[in-house]
């Protein structure tokens, strides 16, 4: 009897795209039928395959109650993202994951909290906005803060009025430079941390964004009395191999993508003020 060899651990699932969705002008959303689909946290990431061209971790955007399907969305900002973005339903891609350590639900359970996300960083969010609706009654009070770059750039807007209206979930959104017909915030998303209805000493906070955002972000929560182990952050740096053997990703002494990405900010801090690191 010939018994067939394991998969090599770096070896991508082909999976077929079920649906590809246009959110803005550079930003879209896969949605992929894996069999057998994968287990997900929410603010784990999967790397995803350009056959011909190359890989790119992404972070899960979907809901993690659904077995049916993996949905990432990411932007077009290099030549993987975009050769991803030029796919239609029924093309395949290779997908490995879910990888890295997942945002602290369980933890947060009893707690007000409150998510900041700017730009694309909204995506490795949302799966967490998911479970906290599924399981609102086991949470305090929950505050998004959404900043974009203008109203054309708002991710998920069906979301973010859904969560407002339906899942007791307290929902600002905010632009950098607003147009003629934008009725909202116009400024960055810490200005929105003062709306945020918190008990600092039982919040939880969950960061997704460019660093100097999420920097900003989480000093403007410390000086509401949210401590910084309380806080945490979803780093993304140039994550290669997902399981912590190329050495791409290492921060100080730790690996991105086995340790993070996300990181409680007690222990980011020190590592992001350091140059060049």
């Amino acid at each position: 009897m010939t018994i067939a060899a394991p998969a090599p651990p770096l070896a991508p699932t082909p999976c077929r795209i079920r649906r590809v969705a246009r959110e803005t002008r550079d930003t879209f959303t896969l949605e992929l039928d894996v069999a057998p689909s994968p287990v997900f946290r929410p603010g784990q990431f999967a790397m995803l395959y350009a056959f011909g061209v190359g890989e790119v971790p992404i972070s899960y955007s979907g809901d993690p109650a659904r077995s049916d399907v993996t949905v990432h969305t990411t932007r077009e900002v290099g030549p993987v993202t975009r050769a991803l973005g030029a796919l239609r339903r029924g093309a395949t891609v290779g997908c490995r994951g879910p990888y890295g350590a997942p945002w602290p639900l369980d933890d947060a359970r009893g707690h007000d909290v409150v998510l900041v996300a700017g730009g694309i960083g909204l995506a490795p969010l949302r799966p967490a906005v998911y479970a906290l609706a599924a399981r609102r009654a086991e949470f305090g009070r929950v505050a998004v803060l959404y900043g974009a770059r203008g109203p054309a750039d708002v991710l998920f807007a069906r979301d973010l009025e859904r969560w407002r209206s339906t899942a007791d979930i307290d929902v600002h959104v905010t632009v950098d430079a607003g147009t003629p017909t934008w009725k909202g915030n116009v400024g960055v998303v810490t200005g929105l941390i003062p709306r945020a209805q918190i008990d600092p000493r039982r919040t939880t906070a969950l960061l997704c964004g460019p660093e100097v955002m999420m920097r900003f972000a989480a000093e403007a929560l410390r000086a509401r009395g949210v401590p910084a182990a309380s806080i945490r952050l979803s780093l993304e740096r140039n994550m290669k191999c997902a399981v912590g053997w190329c050495g791409h990703c290492q921060l100080g002494a730790a690996f991105v993508c086995k340790d993070g990405p996300v990181f409680g900010y007690d222990v980011a801090e020190r590592l992001l003020a350091m140059r060049e690191l």
